[in-house]
């Protein structure tokens, strides 16, 4: 049935209560569908790009600006303790005392055991507590190395010092003559 068949009396426009903001958001889309089928929004700049939207409405915009501002990564507890033991070594050698790398061993072996008895969150946990007495013996393996590799280029450097101040001695003397 098209609309001349319809009695005048069918439709009544007043019968659907339709208010502002509705009516509004009706011709907004109406617009929108006419300029659509236009084309009025074929190529416009940035299509096809993502769009860069603002953390406005989320409410840990400040933390993630944070963490992106201090380059901060937060990892799985398993993950951030491989990362742990792989760099262990390397903070022990910055110590100076073995008192205080005991204290670290003992701290990293705490971490350990309190994710061991934590459920897991990602990857499973495969490092194992460090044994501190074998942790101390092996930092004091690498410390005396060390000294003795920096004894060493001290001794190389100074007979390089020695051997220039014979050098210029010599030169001075065949000056001289």
């Amino acid at each position: 049935m098209t609309d001349e068949h319809l009695p005048p009396a069918f439709f009544n426009p007043y019968a659907v209560a339709i208010d502002d903001e509705v009516a509004i958001a009706l011709l907004a889309e109406m617009h929108l569908r006419k300029a659509i089928e236009r084309g009025d929004f074929d190529d416009l700049p940035g299509s096809g790009k993502p769009l860069d939207l603002q953390d406005l409405h989320d409410p840990d915009w400040w933390l993630k600006a944070f963490m992106r501002r201090e380059k901060l990564v937060v990892l799985p507890p398993s993950i951030q303790l491989r990362k742990d033991d792989a760099a262990l070594d390397g903070r022990l050698d910055e110590l100076w005392t073995e008192d205080d790398v005991r204290e670290e061993v003992e701290e990293f072996n705490r971490s350990v055991l309190r994710a061991r008895y934590q459920p897991a969150a990602g990857p499973p946990l495969v490092t194992m507590p460090r044994d501190v007495e074998a942790t101390v013996a092996a930092w004091a393996g690498r410390r005396a190395e060390r000294a003795a590799q920096a004894r060493e280029r001290a001794r190389t450097e100074a007979a390089a010092e020695e051997d220039r101040r014979r050098r210029r001695r010599r030169a001075r003397r065949r000056r001289a003559r």
